[in-house]
């Protein structure tokens, strides 16, 4: 991996031919402190982290400790494997997140249906008996608005939320309906007659499934207002919240099944023609085969990126920054003929490059978003990212055991950019110290001086001082948590996205460190 040479200033981009341009956007400017959590990690009583007063809790602990900014993965609806970076749809929110209990207390559903889930883990998401035990609530509350003459409406008008996501809303509760009428298929398996949005709005099967559709339509309206609720007590208390984006979407989704002309597909089977993946590496001699279809990117600069940048909007309407995962994808992507063994017969192919991200800012002038650009680092993908202006990630955990050169290590740091110990994809650091080999941990300990006796606030400190604007810190490290705490291993189809917190970790948290990352803010100007 080549160095990355320190930069001060996100002002200027130096493109091909030596020519000196500004970049589109500059608006990492100023100096702060987030923490990475996944809604899903939050505690309670019913099996999965919810909107509800842990999301309060979190967000008063943020702002005693003078944290400024709350990291999330993306917030979709998930599905098999349970990964929130593989959604039915990229517009809709994930009804896990959905508190219950405030169902209950709009008369949606009687207080007695939530106790089987109380007997779910507090420490773990059993994603299995979720989907059992939870689903069956949601369309009961939604049975119960239907009843109650449609009248029960917490977070204002129903109609008026169906009328102003219409655009995406209408396509995915039709194919979420389909897809329990068909047992749970993934839409290339369901009567060609409705293998395309186009065609299924038009078949009889629709009015059939109305009703089955309206209740997904109510889920997310739930979805949606209790989310405008935390994100309005976020903005009280000075918290911005970083969202996330996937660059690819999931085959089985409501977007590919609705937009078959944007994606690489067979026109008469519906199938991919390739895929989505990473060439061979040190780590992996195969290459990873993620399988999303591919972009067809021609037909979507036709449109001027429409769906790119109507996806963009909806992230920011839930967040006040987004995170673009794989974002070396955008210069060039990993093309993998659909149904191959592995990712080995794939080949580089040209991304949209500054194409997308002039249409991107023409129509976000001032959307804020951070390019996720961990991978292969080609010299072409920094000088996307430069020419951007878009801020990139530090991983703490990526810069020891090498040479001076490594541009994860601090003294390399540019100021355009987010600094991590670890991400939802890395081992607590805790975990990592104790798995890594001698040589790294003595560079560690050599390079920040330390014991390694309290290796998590040694990264976090390192982090905050850091010249990097941003400093994100995912809670397993404020907790000093070892691997038992990891939240993904990327690779592995089980014991992902699981990990919880428990209420009281927090605030035992709160009462000895918030001072402390409070005095860490002044000192380094956080």
């Amino acid at each position: 991996m080549s160095a990355d040479s320190p930069q001060t200033s996100p002002a200027i981009s130096t493109v091909s031919g030596g020519l000196t341009v500004a970049p589109l956007w500059n608006w990492l400017s100023s100096r702060s402190a987030g923490v990475l959590l996944h809604p899903t990690s939050l505690p309670g009583a019913f099996g999965v982290g919810c909107l509800d007063g842990s999301v309060d809790a979190f967000l008063g602990f943020l702002a005693a400790s003078g944290i400024k900014h709350w990291q999330t993965c993306p917030l979709g609806p998930t599905g098999y494997g349970d990964s929130p970076y593989q959604c039915f749809s990229a517009f809709a929110g994930n009804p896990y997140l959905i508190d219950l209990a405030a169902l209950v207390s709009a008369k949606l559903l009687p207080a007695a249906a939530l106790e089987p889930l109380r007997a779910l883990s507090a420490d773990n998401v059993d994603y299995g008996a979720l989907y059992r035990l939870k689903w069956p609530l949601l369309f009961q509350a939604h049975a119960a608005f239907v009843a109650g003459g449609r009248t029960a409406q917490p977070y204002g008008s129903f109609e008026a939320f169906r009328k102003q996501n219409q655009a995406w809303l209408t396509d995915y509760a039709l194919f979420s309906a389909l897809k329990d009428n068909f047992d749970g298929k993934a839409w290339p398996e369901w009567p060609a007659a409705v293998r395309t949005a186009a065609a299924a709005r038009k078949n009889p099967l629709a009015k059939q499934v109305a009703l089955r559709a309206e209740g997904y339509e109510f889920i997310q309206y739930l979805f949606f207002g209790q989310w405008a609720r935390v994100r309005a007590l976020a903005r009280k208390l000075g918290i911005a919240i970083i969202g996330d984006t996937p660059i690819f979407a999931a085959f089985d989704s409501a977007d590919v099944w609705a937009n078959h002309e944007l994606f690489q597909l067979d026109r008469k089977t519906g199938q991919p023609i390739a895929v989505a993946g990473c060439p061979p590496d040190y780590f992996s001699e195969d290459g990873q085969y993620w399988g999303n279809p591919l972009y067809d990117w021609p037909a979507h600069a036709a449109t001027g990126y429409a769906w790119w940048i109507d996806r963009l909007r909806a992230n920011f309407a839930l967040c006040d920054i987004v995170r673009i995962d794989h974002f070396r994808g955008f210069e060039a992507y990993w093309w993998i003929p659909a149904g191959s063994a592995n990712a080995r017969p794939g080949h580089w192919e040209p991304g949209p490059g500054m194409d997308f991200f002039r249409a991107v800012h023409a129509a976000l002038p001032d959307g804020k978003l951070i390019a996720e650009d961990l991978g292969t680092l080609t010299p072409e993908v920094l000088a996307l990212r430069d020419a951007t202006g878009l801020p990139g990630m530090a991983v703490l955990q990526f810069a020891f055991g090498g040479g001076s050169d490594n541009f994860y290590l601090p003294h390399n740091h540019r100021a355009n950019a987010v600094v991590y110990p670890g991400t939802h994809d890395n081992d607590t650091t805790r975990g990592w110290y104790a798995a890594a080999d001698e040589k790294s941990r003595d560079h560690v300990r050599r390079y920040l001086r330390i014991s390694g006796d309290d290796i998590a606030w040694d990264f976090l400190r390192t982090a905050y001082a850091s010249v990097a604007n941003l400093a994100v810190i995912p809670l397993q490290d404020l907790l000093s948590l070892g691997s038992a705490a990891r939240f993904n291993t990327p690779g592995h189809s089980q014991g992902n996205w699981t990990w919880r917190y428990r209420a009281e970790q927090l605030t035992a948290l709160q009462a000895s460190a918030a001072p402390y990352l409070r005095e860490l803010a002044a000192l380094y100007g956080r």
